[in-house]
């Protein structure tokens, strides 16, 4: 799950990198540890260089530890504009991981400007448990208060997470944005062949028969015959269709109208011994 990758913002993990330079120059270590989120380990960090140590530098190495040195109240000021950064090590926020997981190609990344307005999120309160704590943790912003949860209420917070982010991925794919996000994705087949034979490989859509969660899973649609299909992979059927929702197929192909196809000219016709079967 998300919390087990190592989120270190880049101001920290700057920060350690100059003091660590320090080390050469310092006779005596102080160990301290800088607490981050979920599974990250302590580092130790050096502390400042002792008077008696500065005497026998050179000015060389003054001058060094001195550009190397960030006071307290610049790494406050930093930090505290660096939490909402969403970024980790690597670069990768929640929305990104998020996407990129098995089984959810399906998935497009929404903005984070349309997540930060409330009016995009109305309603969605009521229906997610530790909402507050599901949005911080698709914004990447970092919660003191997570760190009191059990590892059961962590667990919540992620199923929470997906969740909300899937309910707030519906309303998304609706807008002009979101549109040209899944075409981009309809054009790479991202989303599946019709497995019907007269389709000729037809690329599909997405697709919930209910705009209600936990009523049934992702389907996808075929702009072709029309009609819907389980996803090919079996890991994509665990997907809530309540993601998608009913509208999004249908008003995607109203605003590519020329993605639209034409509908198969021949059908399958059941034969015996070559002959017709008679359809009573």
């Amino acid at each position: 799950m998300y919390k087990e990758r190592r989120i270190v913002p880049k101001l920290e993990s700057r920060i350690l990198d100059q003091k660590k330079k320090n080390d050469d120059l310092n006779k005596h270590l102080v160990k301290s540890s800088l607490s981050t989120s979920k599974g990250v380990k302590k580092d130790k960090v050096s502390s400042m260089a002792p008077s008696s140590v500065l005497k026998h530098m050179d000015r060389h190495d003054q001058r060094s530890l001195s550009k190397n040195t960030i006071s307290e109240e610049e790494f406050e000021t930093e930090s505290e504009e660096s939490d909402v950064s969403g970024s980790d090590e690597d670069g990768t926020s929640w929305i990104s991981w998020f996407c990129n997981l098995k089984g959810n190609e399906f998935f497009c990344e929404v903005d984070a400007e349309y997540i930060q307005d409330n009016f995009n999120l109305y309603g969605l309160s009521n229906q997610i448990p530790y909402y507050d704590y599901a949005l911080d943790l698709i914004l990447d912003v970092e919660s003191t208060m997570g760190e009191m949860f059990t590892d059961e209420q962590n667990e919540l917070v992620e199923s929470a997470a997906e969740m909300l982010y899937g309910l707030i991925h519906a309303r998304y794919i609706l807008t002009n944005k979101g549109m040209v996000a899944m075409l981009e994705k309809f054009r790479k087949h991202d989303f599946g062949r019709c497995p019907s034979v007269n389709c000729y490989g037809q690329p599909c859509l997405p697709f919930g028969q209910s705009d209600v969660p936990r009523s049934s899973k992702v389907k996808i649609y075929c702009p072709k015959c029309e009609d819907i299909y389980y996803p090919r992979l079996k890991y994509q059927d665990n997907i809530d269709g309540a993601y998608f929702g009913t509208t999004f197929p249908h008003l995607f192909l109203i605003t590519y109208g020329y993605l639209k196809p034409h509908k198969p000219l021949h059908s399958y016709v059941q034969r015996i011994f070559g002959f017709k079967v008679h359809k009573p």
